[in-house]
């Protein structure tokens, strides 16, 4: 199922204690770890790249951050994950980062509506289809300030340099996650669970500006795949960290 995200202008197994996981027989309901993450197969959406469930344990750190190197094609993307903010989303990104899920991955997705400025990566099709075989629920921002261009104040700031998770509907995070690379307006239907470092930001802009391949039907898209290829080498936790 595609990862999407929408606007008002587009419509987009390791066990430890307490994390054990379910086992399913044939017609069975899906596997699902036991602690409170509760990372759940999807049969109907199998994984792009072979990775088993995430480690669920009882207690799943909340405290402290995680740095992530990210090098691509287009210079550095480093990463620094919050676990209190969003420690399931935290505790899957690490599991599929050092399972070497997203390496050598395409950020498939570029959108610059006035409103909405991201790049969206995680992906190993390169589809927009493509996740880890599982999912697990949201944790949803609840301090972002209300976005000014949205005089309803439904929708909330997704500030620049903000990483969050792209989804398929209510509680089905994956492994697609996206990066604002300018203020945007969404509903806060989009878990928050980082930001993105300063070589960072200027690396989004280097693909922003490059812009969004044209189409035979849309000759100046505002959504799509980037010009510049931006392939992920690899996604690690930092040594310095």
């Amino acid at each position: 199922m595609k990862r999407a995200l929408f606007s008002a202008f587009a419509t987009v197994v390791l066990v430890v204690a307490g994390g054990g996981v379910a086992t399913a027989s044939d017609g069975a309901p899906p596997r699902t770890t036991h602690g409170p993450c509760q990372y759940t197969q999807t049969p109907d959406e199998p994984p792009a790249r072979s990775v088993p469930l995430p480690p669920d344990p009882r207690r799943t750190p909340s405290r402290g951050t995680v740095d992530m190197e990210v090098p691509t094609t287009q210079g550095a993307l480093p990463l620094h994950l919050d676990r209190a903010k969003a420690p399931c989303t935290v505790q899957s990104f690490l599991h599929l980062a050092q399972h070497g899920f997203y390496d050598r991955t395409v950020c498939h997705r570029l959108t610059a509506y006035p409103t909405l400025k991201v790049l969206q990566c995680g992906d190993p099709t390169g589809t927009g289809e493509g996740g880890p075989g599982y999912k697990y629920k949201d944790e949803l921002p609840v301090n972002l300030p209300p976005a000014p261009t949205d005089p309803t104040g439904a929708r909330r700031l997704y500030g620049r340099g903000l990483l969050a998770m792209a989804n398929a509907g209510p509680d089905t995070n994956g492994s697609q996650f996206f990066v604002v690379y300018g203020d945007s307006a969404l509903r806060p239907n989009y878990t928050v669970f980082g930001t993105v470092g300063a070589d960072g930001l200027t690396t989004l802009d280097k693909v922003a500006a490059g812009g969004i391949e044209p189409t035979a039907q849309d000759p100046a898209p505002v959504d799509g795949t980037p010009v510049l290829r931006t392939e992920l080498l690899r996604v690690r936790p930092s040594c310095r960290h």
